[in-house]
């Protein structure tokens, strides 16, 4: 049996995408901003899709420009509104310590250029208290960026509530919503959000494609100049088969969300109750206020890097948390940030379900963790020492 329980890595493009996609490298090959028939017919294809994305989130497609993934969105949107707030006299930026890296390696950027940012603590459940963000909003607060579910530990923060709280004090609202497009239901104006990053490939679209929101009247910061492509926003000819391909994919991923969340949560549950069974280890994440495919978990004693390694001669593709930071020997910033000590997190474990995912799968990936963790344990010097009282157990 082969498992693929890593989706929130990459996703496996549909076949609405694929085929939405194909006419558009072989027939309507067409550059956009060409006045010729093929040309127009693929721009005609762009906005097309831009309505979809658009209407996807409760946006007005003029608000939509098409990046190249989540990463170039969040770059764009907090540039964009750090210089916005710089030209007002206004340099505090506010977001929290579980943040993609993205987020905070940008934010670390603008520090170097004169801004301060305040991170804010997590509880244990990797919740965002609203309170929190509304006491370190500053008269010179130009910018609060809180992403809307945790690509880690699957955590879905309290937008809304952080939207009101930041429109109460006319400050910008960012939200880093790679993992949360397609997988649950946005709507910006109900969320009162100004700026929010999306990525094609992780709701069943191509990779190399993305969108960033911006309410209308945000002037954007330009981070490739050229052309006049994206309203003169983001030069370069527009990837138009992976904007269709991308198009494609979320409409579907909308129109099939209310079945797929109700599988995948029934699916999630039962993987949690199973992982749970196994002596000394922990959910990362609150229970219930998580993403319907999201489970996390921490084995004390073992070496998450073994524990994937293990799993994958099993046949389960599994990560320890980012993908963009799977290289990294130094346990994952978020599961330090909800108190996780560095010998618990280096043992963590990620499973992200798709929606083709069944009972029988679940169970045996139950099976299979429970085999490779004790199996790790027996020859593990940690696990010696902690159960021969030499150490204390944390979990």
């Amino acid at each position: 049996m082969r498992i693929y329980a890593d989706n929130a890595a990459t996703t496996k493009m549909s076949r609405a995408a694929i085929d939405a996609m194909l006419p558009y490298f072989e027939e309507i090959y067409g550059n956009p901003s060409s006045l010729y028939s093929i040309g127009q017919t693929a721009k005609e294809a762009l906005e097309e899709a831009r309505k979809t994305v658009a209407g996807a989130i409760g946006a007005a497609p003029a608000e939509i420009i098409f990046t190249s993934g989540g990463s170039e969105a969040d770059n764009q949107a907090l540039i964009s509104a750090a210089a916005l707030g710089k030209k007002a006299g206004k340099t505090h930026i506010i977001s929290d310590k579980i943040e993609h890296h993205a987020v905070l390696h940008t934010l670390r950027r603008l520090e170097k250029e004169g801004f301060e940012v305040t991170l804010l603590d997590v509880g244990e459940d990797g919740i965002v208290d609203p309170a929190d963000v509304e006491n370190a909003i500053r008269e010179d607060t130009c910018l609060v960026t809180i992403m809307y579910a945790n690509n880690e530990i699957g955590t879905v923060q309290p937008i809304r509530r952080i939207g009101e709280i930041c429109r109460k004090h006319g400050v910008k609202f960012h939200t880093d919503a790679v993992q949360a497009v397609g997988h649950l239901p946005i709507d910006v104006n109900a969320d009162n959000v100004d700026l929010l990053s999306g990525s094609a490939h992780k709701f069943h679209g191509p990779k190399g494609v993305g969108f960033l929101y911006a309410k209308k009247g945000i002037r954007l910061t330009n981070l490739i100049d050229g052309g006049a492509q994206e309203r003169g926003k983001r030069a370069g000819t527009e990837n138009v088969a992976g904007v269709v391909g991308m198009a494609a994919a979320l409409r579907e991923a909308v129109d099939r969300m209310p079945e797929n969340t109700a599988k995948l949560t029934a699916l999630r549950d039962r993987l949690i109750e199973g992982l749970s069974q196994i002596p000394h280890c922990a959910l990362n994440g609150d229970r219930e206020n998580r993403l319907p495919s999201n489970v996390s978990f921490c084995f004390e004693g073992i070496e998450g890097e073994s524990l994937l390694l293990c799993l994958d001669d099993k046949g389960i593709s599994a990560s320890s948390g980012s993908a963009c930071t799977s290289g990294s020997l130094d346990p994952s910033h978020v599961l330090l940030a909800i108190g996780r000590v560095h010998d618990v997190a280096h043992g963590s474990l990620r499973l992200t379900l798709g929606e083709d995912a069944d009972e029988a799968q679940v169970d045996y990936i139950i099976a299979a963790v429970k085999d490779v963790v004790e199996y790790l344990r027996g020859f593990s010097p940690v696990w010696r020492d902690l159960c021969a009282g030499k150490s204390r157990f944390i979990l």
